[in-house]
């Protein structure tokens, strides 16, 4: 019996093609011929999807297969493993080899051969703005590409779960008080001085998520110690000094530190990455108003900066960050929810109010 094909796919093919067609014309003005992928067309973009989003939701071996499937030939690819036989694109083929190539950075290579949509093997290294298609859930794609620096996050585009799509709004970046974490998530540059601090961030960030417990970090300024008065004295797992030894961070310390997250209360960081404490309770500050509104946004087409109560945006620890935001206006913090969503919370001047940016779109 023919399976039913799935709807979002057809849906979402010519918007991505018209996505990776147009950055691709914008890197060959730049002169990046020689490092650009192979742009596939609409028709290869659905088939890739639809096969990916039906193998999601098989099981193999009662585990959930973890796939990245980017669209490129053997001979784009760094020291390719080539199988002997190339599998046909499908929904059983990519559970079964799933177990294999589940580590991150190990994508499932995919080309047509003789006309037909095939896996001819793996590879660690993709040429900038290659196809790639993860498999992040059941029922959950995400739609991204290099962005060209090894050291940074791939750039998110969309985001499929079942029949919604969430295709990231690119001038997002344009929008008065964008913080520095979502244009860098965007793929855009930033400023010189910002861009290792923000690739720490983003980092951390998606470190935080994926510990699946939920957390928060506090980034408050090196040159005050106002913040302590939303805090709980004392902090349980204080540092007895300024820990100092996280900058640089490498991915080990980043691990480290959003580790700490997943204890209960936040993690206090400086603005130069120095570690303060873990498990701090946060609390309204002294003669200050308890918050009552945010302003909340997410860089998705369509999506508009809504009104609302900031216990509508996941709970006691997104109640708690903004607060400490309205009472600490030169700090920001990051929250992860158990669910897998993120916010960043900000003091926007121009407003008046906290300002919360939804980024779990751009994390995945």
């Amino acid at each position: 019996m023919q399976r039913e094909a799935y709807a979002a796919a057809r849906s979402v093919s010519l918007k991505l093609h018209d996505y990776f067609a147009r950055h691709r014309e914008e890197a060959l003005r730049r002169g990046g011929e020689q490092q650009l992928a192979t742009l596939p067309d609409a028709e290869t973009i659905e088939a890739i999807v639809d096969a990916a989003f039906w193998a999601s939701l098989r099981r193999e071996e009662g585990y959930v297969p973890k796939i990245s499937l980017a669209f490129l030939s053997p001979q784009q690819a760094l020291h390719p493993l080539i199988l002997d036989r190339p599998l046909a694109l499908g929904a059983d083929a990519l559970a079964r080899v799933s177990p294999a190539v589940e580590r991150p950075g190990i994508h499932l290579g995919v080309w047509r051969n003789g006309g037909e949509i095939c896996v001819w093997g793996t590879t660690r290294s993709i040429p900038i703005l290659c196809f790639v298609l993860e498999v992040a859930a059941p029922g959950v794609l995400v739609v991204k590409h290099h962005s060209g620096d090894e050291s940074r996050k791939f750039v998110n585009v969309a985001v499929l779960e079942g029949d919604q799509i969430k295709v990231v709004d690119e001038c997002a970046s344009n929008q008065p008080g964008c913080p520095a974490l979502l244009t860098s998530l965007l793929g855009f540059d930033s400023p010189a001085s910002w861009i290792q601090s923000v690739n720490t961030m983003v980092k951390l960030a998606v470190s935080m998520r994926a510990h699946g417990r939920g957390g928060s970090l506090l980034v408050v300024p090196s040159n005050t110690e106002l913040w302590r008065e939303s805090i709980v004295q004392p902090i349980p797992y204080a540092v007895s000094s300024p820990y100092r030894e996280l900058e640089p961070m490498t991915d080990l310390t980043v691990t480290a530190v959003a580790g700490l997250t997943a204890v209960d209360g936040a993690v206090v960081l400086t603005d130069r990455y120095e570690l303060l404490g873990f498990g701090a309770k946060i609390v309204r500050r002294k003669g200050w108003p308890q918050v009552e509104q945010v302003t909340m946004s997410e860089p998705i087409e369509g999506a508009r900066p809504v009104l609302v109560h900031p216990e509508q945006l996941g709970g006691t620890r997104h109640f708690s960050a903004a607060q400490f935001i309205q009472d600490q206006r030169d700090a920001v913090a990051l929250v992860a929810s158990q669910d897998g969503r993120f916010t960043v919370f900000e003091w926007s001047p121009r407003k008046e109010m906290v300002y919360a940016h939804r980024l779990d779109a751009l994390l995945l």
